[in-house]
């Protein structure tokens, strides 16, 4: 595989096991060049936890205050609050007509609320909602009968996580032009959800190791301190 100049520049210049605190971190990553498109800053959490175990996988949801830089597209399916959803913003509300558009295979946004009187009928679209992460869950708050909120929510930077099969969660926290302060302050609150969640069950080392990268930057290995000291402040 060939790799750009800046790639091998980051490969050659980061120690991927040097723990950085958070500050110093998200410095190295906007000193490591820009790239041509304004990148997604991510974080990845790796956490000792078994996810076969029902009881041991970490979901949650976390309203970051900066939000993501990202437009998200919000599909409201409801019977009785379709006006409510399009008044707080949903770029798309509606009960049947919607539904008949994911059955033929629409998945074109990027979160689904729904009022908990239609989700009989969200469930018979579970095949196609269900491994794109767009299924709405009372959890996440996106099954809920105050609609308006939810969507408000939604847009104003509230965000789901939830570990993936080898115990990692994956976040994305802001865009790479966000200033210095704004990206640790969105960082912070997602690793205080981090810990609010730790599941009761979880024995043993709960952080295992933590890093921030850049859609095209280099990948830099957090202090785990930084995570576990995030619920004190």
């Amino acid at each position: 595989m060939r790799y750009s100049k800046r790639v091998k520049r980051n490969r050659e210049t980061v120690d991927r096991r040097v723990e950085l605190p958070l500050s110093g971190a998200i410095d190295a990553l906007k000193k490591a060049g820009k790239a041509k498109f304004d990148e997604t800053v991510e974080v990845a959490v790796r956490l000792g936890v078994d996810p076969k175990k029902a009881d041991q996988i970490v979901r949650g949801t976390v309203t970051l205050p900066h939000g993501t830089g990202k437009t998200v597209r919000v599909v409201a399916v409801t019977k009785t609050k379709i006006a409510e959803a399009q008044e707080a913003g949903a770029d798309h509300a509606g009960f049947e007509d919607i539904l008949e558009k994911i059955k033929g295979g629409w998945t074109d946004f990027d979160v689904l609320v729904a009022t908990p009187e239609v989700m009989a009928d969200l469930g018979k679209l579970g095949k196609i909602l269900g491994p794109r992460g767009l299924m709405p869950n009372p959890k996440a708050g996106t099954v809920t009968p105050n609609l308006g909120n939810a969507v408000r929510d939604v847009k104003g930077g509230k965000v789901e996580f939830r570990v993936d099969k080898y115990g990692i969660l994956h976040l994305g926290v802001g865009r790479l032009s966000f200033s210095a302060q704004a990206l640790q302050e969105n960082i912070e609150e997602f690793f205080k959800n981090v810990m609010r969640n730790r599941p009761a069950t979880a024995k043993g080392q709960y952080v295992k190791s933590v890093f921030l990268t850049s859609t095209m930057g280099p990948g830099l290995r957090i202090a785990r301190s930084e995570v576990e000291s995030a619920r004190l402040h």
